[in-house]
């Protein structure tokens, strides 16, 4: 009697999709980017988009999440968080769909990504995104919040520049993320106070004749100053 009760109550339940979409961080240039795609299904065919996919059966979420970056983009072991759900019911005209959002932060100047990118692709600052489609934009506005307490408390911006930069790029990378200038003299002193940057003897000219010298960020040094209860904050 159990079982056939259990069977009447998948049976009658209302067909739900389950999807993911990915928020695609990138910074060039000064400036924070987001990745976009022109969307290949209806509806809404043609329009800017977040990337994303409908879950598998055989996965879970967060896999689905890495799957798709990894066909998008052809890049593996990304920096990826989930975000939050979004159910409201109209919130795709297509049919019923619940959407798992996840970020991701992606450097531009690193491996090189597929074909699929400069096909259907297009970084826009977040500063100037057109509209996308669905509850798209309002996602990556909740992920820029999340990403503005995130990188205050853990040093998650590295992952937006190349293994090499200097104390100017990082700085300008975090007032790309906070959306405000900050003092140079004390940001620089902030920074080199963490401990977690080793300085190269490498310089970078492509602003001055004097250059500016390259640093890489320590992550075991780093790993092993959070066990002690180090606390990075910006």
């Amino acid at each position: 009697m159990i079982k056939e009760q259990q069977r009447d109550w998948y049976a009658y339940q209302d067909k739900i999709h389950l999807a993911v979409d990915c928020i695609i961080f990138g910074f060039d240039h000064g400036r924070l980017k987001l990745l976009v795609f022109k969307r290949l299904v209806e509806p809404l065919r043609g329009q800017w988009s977040l990337i994303g996919s409908f879950v598998k059966s055989s996965e879970n979420v967060n896999h689905a999440a890495k799957r798709v970056l990894e066909e998008f983009t052809g890049l593996k072991d990304i920096y990826l968080k989930e975000l939050k759900c979004y159910s409201a019911i109209d919130r795709d005209p297509g049919d019923r769909c619940v959407s798992i959002a996840h970020y991701a932060l992606i450097n531009i100047e690193g491996p090189e990504m597929n074909k699929t990118i400069e096909d259907r692709a297009t970084w826009f600052d977040v500063e100037d995104l057109p509209d996308l489609v669905l509850d798209h934009n309002k996602m990556v506005n909740d992920a820029l919040q999340v990403l503005k307490v995130e990188a205050r408390r853990q040093p998650i911006g590295f992952e937006l520049l190349p293994d090499r930069f200097t104390i100017p790029q990082l700085q300008s990378l975090y007032e790309a993320i906070y959306g405000k200038e900050l003092d140079p003299n004390s940001s620089r002193k902030k920074v080199t106070s963490f401990n977690v940057l080793l300085k190269t003897d490498e310089k970078d000219f492509s602003t001055s004749r004097k250059g500016a010298y390259l640093y890489r960020f320590d992550l075991d040094k780093y790993n092993k100053l959070l066990k002690a209860g180090y606390d990075f904050v910006v």
